[in-house]
């Protein structure tokens, strides 16, 4: 609203005598009235300590009155914020350092221009504060695994944030996780001791597994003897295949059975 008031009448005496005093020192004043503005760029032009429109000027030439009028450029490529490393107490009372990295731009100029002062370096701290209160409420196990989605949630957060000063946040990453050496060491060894408890449970399964085959073998040899003794020289020819200077010779359970029965009755 106080924008679209009007300079008032000793606004307007000004302005005219600033355009008389181009007209009467043209053409030279019209090197010094005549700005060019980038692509990239626009340009927030105050009259009388007034912006002139609700709209930046440019790209290209724009007229500025001497006395009256200045400008600020604005660029609106995308900037890089490296947000350095932040010491951090996660949930669970573990202290960690965690850098990331900001992307964004601005898409309104005016604002970014009359609502703060310094928008590159409020971003920048708001950035800061924002990464340690998001992580603040995380867990390490969560902060380690689930980064994209405390990225994205950090992106809206700040994206709300800064709306008011022309910026929008194109990403968040979060490049970097420090641990402490002693924490790294526990996290080792607990992580030694669940795959050694994997590696016994596949262990044991194994020996379930291979107990269950002898057992159905055991039955079908039970049901035909002479398979046994076929066994028994498929065995042989496979240690002798081997050029083994000793050959085992399996006996039957029975014949064993059958010289105690006669030593006892000896």
């Amino acid at each position: 609203a106080d924008r679209q008031e009007g300079i008032g009448v000793c606004g307007w005496i000004l302005v005219s005598l600033s355009f008389l005093l181009v007209l009467i020192t043209f053409p030279i004043s019209i090197w010094t009235c005549i700005k060019v503005i980038r692509e990239y760029e626009r340009a927030v032009v105050f009259r009388l300590g007034r912006i002139l429109s609700k709209k930046a000027k440019g790209p290209g030439l724009i007229l500025i009155l001497p006395c009256t009028d200045t400008f600020v450029k604005v660029d609106l490529r995308t900037v890089t914020c490296s947000i350095p490393p932040q010491e951090i107490l996660t949930k669970d009372a573990v202290t960690t350092q965690v850098d990331g990295v900001v992307y964004y731009r601005i898409h309104s100029a005016v604002s970014a221009v009359a609502n703060v002062t310094d928008v590159h370096s409020a971003t920048f701290l708001l950035a800061q504060t924002t990464l340690r209160n998001v992580l603040g409420t995380q867990s390490l196990a969560q902060l380690l695994a689930g980064r994209e989605e405390i990225a994205h949630s950090i992106q809206a957060i700040l994206d709300s944030a800064t709306e008011q000063w022309g910026i929008k946040v194109a990403e968040v990453e979060i490049k970097d996780v420090r641990i402490p050496v002693a924490m790294q060491r526990a996290m080792a060894a607990e992580a030694e001791a669940a795959r050694e408890a994997r590696a016994k449970i596949v262990a044991a399964e194994g020996e379930m597994n291979a107990s269950k085959a002898l057992k159905q073998a055991s039955m079908v040899l039970a049901e035909s003897p002479a398979g046994l003794q076929l066994r028994y020289l498929q065995t042989l020819t496979t240690l002798a295949a081997e050029n083994n200077s000793t050959i085992v010779f399996p006996l039957p359970i029975n014949m064993l059975e059958s010289f105690g029965q006669k030593n006892r009755g000896g």
